[in-house]
């Protein structure tokens, strides 16, 4: 088989199939495109999700007739004045996304200098059928027609139209993102799907490009380290979403999908959030042009790091700073199922008061046996429930000693009492406050142990007769590998045979606990770990899963002084609204809502 130089037709099919996989891709070339031009307003309309029609419209810098001729050839670009490509600054540099996309469809180029006349070039499949002025305001459109139509082995994998166009809006959402002093309007089939028509600070536009409910659970983000700048928001940790689509990763202004960046987001809310929910967060990195390589994938949406180490430990601790600096605060969406559980009492009973009486009798209802005195003041107006007459429901009253402290001075309000004995109900200046007490010292009693950790070591309370625990042979060998680590955390053991660990002394903080069940849950959290996991982060799973033995357990009645110590707390503990396993801690009820349910607004 000789040897032979492929047609040009044919290279630029091959280099689309490499650039343009879908409509979505040449969307994301055309209007990086505008974007590289120096546009300040760009508008999108696709049609059948980008399969039938793409059309992008700028106010850029626009193109002479020369100009046009030459960007439809492979490898012409004007974003590399010189050669050194390690120092590229605009999004794109390939100079490969137009000759590619008109080999596979219809490309229709308008474009206008100002000061100069607009010129048009339709090139259909590779093949130049027209070429003249044209009549438009200075900038740039291009109008992208049936792609792939003729490549019908590529055609065929496409998806529908609605799983095209979702990938179409997702590309121009993340542009928008990364440039929000650039008006964005994308319309599908005739109908407006995104507006962002304002320059906006990245903060308002994440918020409007994403959820509306963002800007108030969320967090900023900044940091510096070694010339690398960090910026953006990140969600609460309650404030999750059961997919990863809802981070937004961008560096040097360009969206990108990397595991790098991914993982750190993951490992910074770590412990604060449920293994299978994720992070709602928008990043933005600064990276030095020498220090990122960006010419990894021919889409350019993959970068390769210098100093990968370093830009993890500044995501991890830029996002864990911001965290920190959120407090006791969680995610407050709007209750609305929560809301709809109350109902009103119906204003009339279903028993017909006549038969009610006859099947009771009469003597029943008489004002000498009713348990509330001076009952027969009201004549025959009287309650006809079964249960009116009935005792009261007795529960705990705790006398006052001290004087009940201002819910103004307090964001989780002042205790009033306790429900189910694992809820505690406080009062707030805005509202009601629902704590879950397990949930809530769980945490507090975590946040101890890393606050101990930083200062060295967790003090750990002996026990008078050392505990035996069995457990089979292999989880006996992870423990005792871990022993060092575990001693850190006030917990001592010493292999006892083949089989068995003896517990000499447990963290002091957890107080009087089940020491034989915190090292069983210790050995199945130590087989789940992964070896590449840092000290660190094994120490704060650990933690975790000692922190939960150590709290205030559902159903154990609390006075109200403890109570209200539980609350302030929580005030002055950061990451107090989740719990270890990323569930809120408390909620509120807004006093306007319980205003609606009595029908007062």
């Amino acid at each position: 088989m000789s040897i032979r130089r492929l047609p040009e037709h044919l290279i630029n099919r091959i280099a689309a199939g490499e650039v343009v996989e879908r409509p979505a891709s040449a969307l994301k070339e055309l209007v990086e495109n505008s974007l590289d031009a120096g546009a300040t307003r760009v508008t999108v309309r696709l049609g059948e999700g980008g399969l039938s029609r793409i059309e992008v419209i700028d106010d850029g810098c626009g193109m002479s007739a020369a100009e046009m001729a030459l960007a439809l050839e492979r490898h012409a670009t004007s974003k590399l004045p010189t050669d050194e490509i390690d120092q590229v600054a605009t999004m794109g540099f390939r100079g490969e996304a137009l000759p590619s996309i008109a080999s596979v469809a219809r490309l229709t180029l308008e474009s206008r200098v100002r000061g100069a006349d607009g010129w048009s070039r339709v090139t259909d499949n590779g093949v130049v059928v027209a070429d003249g002025p044209a009549a438009l305001p200075p900038g740039t459109r291009v109008l992208v027609e049936e792609l792939f139509a003729r490549v019908p082995a590529r055609r065929k994998f496409l998806r529908s139209g609605r799983s095209e166009y979702a990938a179409c809006l997702d590309v121009v959402r993340r542009l928008a993102m990364a440039r929000p002093d650039v008006a964005f309007l994308l319309e599908h089939d005739g109908r407006r799907v995104l507006a962002a028509l304002q320059p906006e600070d990245r903060p308002a536009r994440v918020a409007a490009l994403t959820d509306r409910a963002l800007k108030e659970n969320s967090v900023a983000v900044d940091l510096e380290r070694e010339g690398l700048v960090l910026g953006g928001v990140a969600g609460l940790p309650t404030f999750h979403r059961g997919v990863a689509d809802h981070q937004y990763l961008f560096v040097n202004g360009r969206p990108v999908k990397d595991r790098l960046l991914t993982g750190a987001i993951r490992g910074a809310y770590a412990e604060m959030m449920p293994r299978d929910r994720h992070a709602v967060v928008a990043l933005f990195l600064d990276v030095p042009p020498g220090e990122v390589d960006v010419n990894v994938h021919p889409a350019k949406t993959e970068v390769r790091f210098r100093d990968p180490a370093t830009v993890r430990g500044l995501i991890v601790s830029g996002l864990r700073r911001a965290l920190d600096m959120a407090g006791h605060r969680v995610a407050h969406r709007a209750p609305a199922d929560a809301m709809a559980m109350f109902r009103a009492e119906p204003s009339g009973g279903s028993t017909d008061a006549a038969s009610f009486f006859a099947a009771q009798g009469a003597a029943a209802f008489t004002p000498e046996a009713s348990v509330y005195p001076g009952i027969g003041s009201f004549g025959g107006v009287r309650d006809q429930r079964p249960t009116f007459f009935s005792p009261p429901p007795q529960a705990r009253a705790e006398p006052a000693t001290a004087a009940i402290p201002d819910t103004g001075d307090h964001p989780l309000g002042v205790a009033r009492g306790q429900v189910a004995k694992t809820y505690i109900v406080a009062e707030a200046a805005d509202g009601l406050v629902i704590v879950d007490q397990h949930a809530a010292h769980e945490r507090l009693v975590l946040e101890r142990m890393r606050a101990a950790l930083v200062g060295g070591r967790v003090a750990a309370q002996a026990l008078l007769i050392p505990e035996v625990v069995e457990l089979d042979e292999p989880a006996c060998d992870r423990m005792e590998s871990r022993a060092a680590e575990l001693s850190e955390l006030g917990l001592d053991l010493e292999r006892f045979g083949p089989r068995a660990m003896l517990v000499r002394a447990t963290p002091a903080l957890l107080g009087r606990g089940d020491p034989a069940g915190l090292v069983r849950d210790l050995a199945d959290e130590l087989a789940a770990f992964d070896e590449a996991l840092s000290l660190r982060e094994r120490l704060d799973a650990v933690a975790g899963t000692m922190a939960c033995h150590g709290s205030v357990r559902a159903g154990r009645v609390l006075s109200v002084a403890e109570m209200n110590a539980l609350l302030r707390e929580m005030e002055a503990t950061p990451h107090s609204g989740q719990c270890n396993h990323g569930r809120p801690t408390w909620v509120k009820l807004a006093l306007s809502d319980v205003e609606k349910l009595f029908g007062r607004k």
